[in-house]
């Protein structure tokens, strides 16, 4: 799967998850965006939310709330452009259609959160763009996700497009129980034969590295500038830039010694081969004109001659040669060799 110049088949893609943790304040956003950029991310990722479209009209609290962290369209676009300057890929989250259809000219792909996974209308919105989707499987389970999966490829059949899914395991509570983080599942989703990520809401970095080892080629982690910057629930879940620094650092180590997935010699075994290999050689000294039996045979260290499993070679012949107490046993010893 790729998401812009991003194979994730060959490298785990990392998103930063902003959110709303900018707080409306659009100098902020663009400090995460570098912060972000300066801590390995891959992707800078927000969320779109017309509060009017997403919240019942008498939630009036909550609109107020939402509004004051809201971006114009041309806000976004310039986040985009942000973020293509420090080298990240820009992402938003649309949590209506409206959004989607006016994010589709400045983003590589769709994030879905979870709340929406069974939207079907935002599904089919997002899926006729043909752009690859980032779907998140909270409250679902796998039969779930299998009908949203279904969904989006029967729109993109419709369509005419050869569109591309990551199934992200994400669990709704934030922050996530450590014991509820249930990371194993990123291997169930496997089973429905899409690239697999992970959305982390646990506290700390963990989680996030652990996926990977579970076959996440996507990791997205909330993000902020700190913690401890306002009673706005995200910060407190969300990895600060040193420590968002740290969970990259460890993802792309876990990246490298994981490495392809093909049993077969690594190249650093090579030089070591022959001093652990056994070779047969003589179990006591072995006098010219000796028919070798099995006991005349031991199997030592290191490898100068035959392998273990080349015994029927010797077995039965004759010594043209003495050959001393340890030392190989060699075709070449044999008479009429």
């Amino acid at each position: 799967m790729r998401i812009g110049p991003h194979d994730l088949d060959s490298r785990v893609l990392i998103v930063a998850e902003i959110g709303n943790n900018h707080e409306g304040d659009f100098a902020r956003a663009e400090a995460m965006i570098q912060a972000a950029a300066e801590a390995g991310a891959d992707v800078a990722k927000f969320q779109t939310i017309v509060p009017t479209r997403l919240t019942s009209a008498r939630e009036k609290a909550r609109i107020e709330l939402l509004s004051r962290f809201q971006f114009t369209p041309d806000q976004f676009r310039r986040l985009a452009e942000t973020a293509a300057a420090a080298g990240l890929l820009f992402v938003s989250t649309p949590f209506d259609i409206g959004s989607a259809e006016m994010l589709a000219p400045f983003v590589p792909a769709f994030k879905i959160a979870s709340g929406d996974n069974d939207f079907f209308p935002l599904l089919s919105a997002v899926a006729r763009t043909g752009k690859p989707v980032l779907l998140s499987t909270g409250l679902l389970d796998l039969a779930g996700v299998a009908r949203a999966k279904a969904h989006l490829e029967a729109e993109w059949q419709r369509a005419g497009v050869q569109g591309e899914i990551a199934l992200l395991h994400c669990v709704v509570a934030y922050p996530t129980p450590d014991d509820q983080a249930n990371l194993g599942a990123i291997r169930d989703l496997a089973r429905l034969g899409a690239t697999v990520g992970y959305s982390d809401h646990t506290p700390g970095i963990e989680a996030a590295v652990l996926s990977v080892a579970l076959g996440a080629r996507v990791v997205e982690k909330h993000f902020t500038l700190d913690r401890d910057l306002s009673d706005f629930r995200d910060h407190k879940l969300s990895a600060d830039p040193r420590d968002f620094a740290e969970m990259v650092r460890r993802i792309r180590l876990a990246e490298a010694m994981l490495g392809p997935g093909v049993k077969r010699p690594m190249p650093a075994e090579e030089p070591n081969a022959p001093a652990v290999r056994r070779s047969i050689a003589a179990a006591r000294t072995l006098e010219a004109g000796t028919v070798i039996a099995p006991g005349d045979l031991t199997w030592v260290r290191p490898r100068r001659g035959l392998a273990p499993g080349h015994e029927d070679e010797l077995i039965g012949r004759r010594l043209a040669v003495q050959v001393e107490d340890g030392d190989v046993v060699l075709p070449e010893h044999l008479a009429g060799a």
